[in-house]
């Protein structure tokens, strides 16, 4: 594997913060003839990346910035206007800078200079040098995922015109680096039992690269089978189930261990999923492998604020609430939907009870002061933009109505940012098992989404009832294993932040996201008396509410995606010119 050095910003030690108190400076300074002598000045060198390198975790109303409604960039969430990207409206003066190569080179910085310490076999020494290999794959994995193949640089040189002339490496050689990176820390960090420190641990390292490598096999797979521009034209099969095969092997040792559980805390079944969201210290949970906090005062975001008035600009789409099985485990394939705004095939007797714990039923308390309840016809009005919801489905995953803080105030929020639980290593598990071979494997799907199925009541997972063949099921033509794991999937981690990722790797925009519209709540007379400037989707015979204003774009052709360009997004010209050519851009993008 080739190793490349690039021109990154200048290395900064002025802001860093601690990861548990984030309004605090760090209390050590780096010595500049011998850094990294102590534990403490390692320490302090590294919580810096505790800020940067984990998912988003705020909300912006409507903007898709954060964990709680950045599924909006997929078929899960709907905005006021089509998200950009996947509308097919970005172009090549939309490109961003590669900022996590400032986060890169400072961690190169550390790895460069950590022989300085003395004795390399001291456990809390290690443990930092782990977390350093960690966030280096993090970075790259999240530049990865947006850009395809990027530069690998493992050395923090100074800018030297001659060093910046380099070329991208391979998509095998950047994901087999973020795989030893994480190896490397898997080899260096201690193991732990609960998330209490809220550090970095053996399995969240182990969690990640079993999602790295599920990732990388996956997006082959499709993307090759799609015969597109998107993936490395000489990877083998081998290669593939490679990868899909290491994805199973990692969950499965987090699984081994015996330490982490399915959550069940809560009142009972139709209350114990959304309670893990909705939890400000979770830090006795067994299901959380890592997680960040929020006191709701020093440090808060903004996820009640806006969640709490039933709107935050955004709304869940009815493409996200069909695909919620009946209560018997069957398809919910086209039934009579026109009670929708009543909500009464939305609840726990009817569906999959994780539904009426993601999307709230009528009657619902959403807001501490109990003053604000889901009413048919669901749309709320909060007296302000980010009061609105767009589909008539209100959000309540991540919000927590029994928040007792300043739910009005801005950053006053403590709903948790969730990185890794339970729940994402089984699901890593069954799929990686369902693409290599769902029938040998069936058994051991079946056990590993059990759990999963326990917490709220539902039948074990049977591939052939569960089966959707109908004609309008994007996933109809897919192996019944991979098609059912999908299914969970997108249901046990609805509105996390997720769902983007899995259309992309899956090479699936040209079903889920090309040519579709997101549409809401039946349009019921009552409905139409009540908010006469919303519009139906006059093409739906079941007249569905339609959140996106009739002059669209997309109101009469659906998204734009473009299927052969916008799986990656495009380098600024700046990086082509830089290099004289050696970093091309990506397909469609020229």
């Amino acid at each position: 594997m080739k190793t490349r050095n690039i021109f990154i910003l200048a290395l900064a030690l002025t802001s860093f913060t601690s990861c548990f108190s984030l309004n605090l400076q760090p209390e050590g300074v780096l010595s500049t003839t011998n850094p990294f002598t102590s534990v403490g000045e390692i320490q302090n060198y590294i919580n810096q990346f505790y800020e940067s390198g984990v998912r988003s975790q705020q909300m912006a109303a409507g903007g898709g910035s954060g964990i709680c409604d950045i599924d909006i960039n997929s078929d899960n969430l709907a905005g006021r206007a089509p998200v950009t990207r996947i509308n097919g409206g970005l172009s090549r003066s939309n490109a961003s800078k590669l900022g996590n190569y400032n986060y890169i080179r400072n961690v190169n910085f550390f790895l460069c200079n950590k022989d300085n310490f003395a004795d390399k076999n001291q456990i809390e020494y290690r443990q930092l040098v782990g977390e350093a290999y960690y966030f280096r794959a993090w970075y790259y994995y999240r530049m990865f995922i947006d850009y395809g193949p990027v530069a690998i640089v493992t050395e923090p040189l100074e800018p030297v015109a001659d060093k910046m002339k380099i070329g991208r490496n391979t998509r095998t050689e950047v994901a087999d680096f973020i795989i030893s990176d994480l190896k490397l820390a898997i080899d260096n960090l201690k193991e732990a039992n609960s998330c209490a420190g809220m550090r970095i641990h053996k399995d969240v390292a182990k969690t990640l690269l079993s999602e790295v490598a599920l990732f990388e096999g996956t997006w082959e797979k499709y993307h090759k089978a799609a015969n597109d521009a998107f993936y490395q034209k000489d990877i083998t099969d081998a290669k593939i189930n490679e990868y899909l095969t290491t994805a199973a092997t990692y969950a499965k040792q987090v699984m081994d261990r015996g330490v982490w559980a399915i959550s069940t805390a809560g009142k009972d079944e139709n209350d114990a999923y959304r309670r893990i969201f909705a939890t400000t210290d979770l830090g006795s949970n067994p299901e959380i492998l890592w997680y960040r906090k929020y006191d709701g005062d020093n440090v808060g975001n903004c996820v009640d604020r806006y969640l709490n008035t039933g709107g935050g600009g955004i709304g869940v789409t009815s493409s996200l609430v069909d695909d919620y099985l009946n209560i018997d485990g069957t398809p919910f394939a086209g039934a009579d939907t026109t009670l929708y705004a009543y909500g009464e095939d939305l609840g726990p007797d009817v569906r999959d009870p994780r539904l009426s714990q993601t999307v709230a039923l009528p009657g619902q308390k959403i807001h501490p002061n109990g003053d604000t309840l889901v009413l048919p016809p669901f749309i709320a009005k909060g007296g302000s933009a980010y009061g609105d919801n767009t589909t008539g489905y209100t959000l309540l995953k991540h919000n927590q109505i029994d928040f007792t803080g300043n739910v009005e105030a801005e950053n006053k929020g403590a709903t948790p940012a969730i990185q890794f639980r339970y729940a994402d290593v089984l699901l890593n598990y069954a799929e990686a098992l369902a693409e290599l071979d769902g029938a040998t494997n069936a058994d051991a799907i079946i056990a590993a989404i059990q759990p999963l199925r326990d917490r709220v009541g539902m039948p074990a997972m049977d591939f052939d009832r569960e089966f959707n063949d109908t004609t309008s099921y994007p996933f109809r033509n897919l192996d019944k294993y991979v098609q059912a794991v999908r299914r969970e999937r997108r249901i046990e981690q609805a509105v996390e932040g997720r769902r983007l990722i899995d259309i992309l790797r899956w090479a699936a925009a040209d079903v889920l996201i090309r040519g579709w519209w997101p549409t809401g709540v039946v349009y019921t007379e009552e409905f139409k008396l009540a908010y006469p400037t919303f519009s139906p989707n006059l093409s739906d015979p079941e007249k569905r509410v339609y959140p996106l204003a009739p002059s669209s774009a997309a109101y009469n052709g659906g998204y734009g995606f473009r299927l052969d360009r916008d799986y990656l997004l495009p380098f600024q010209d700046r990086m082509i010119s830089l290099t004289e050519g050696l970093w091309t851009q990506n397909p469609g993008w020229d």
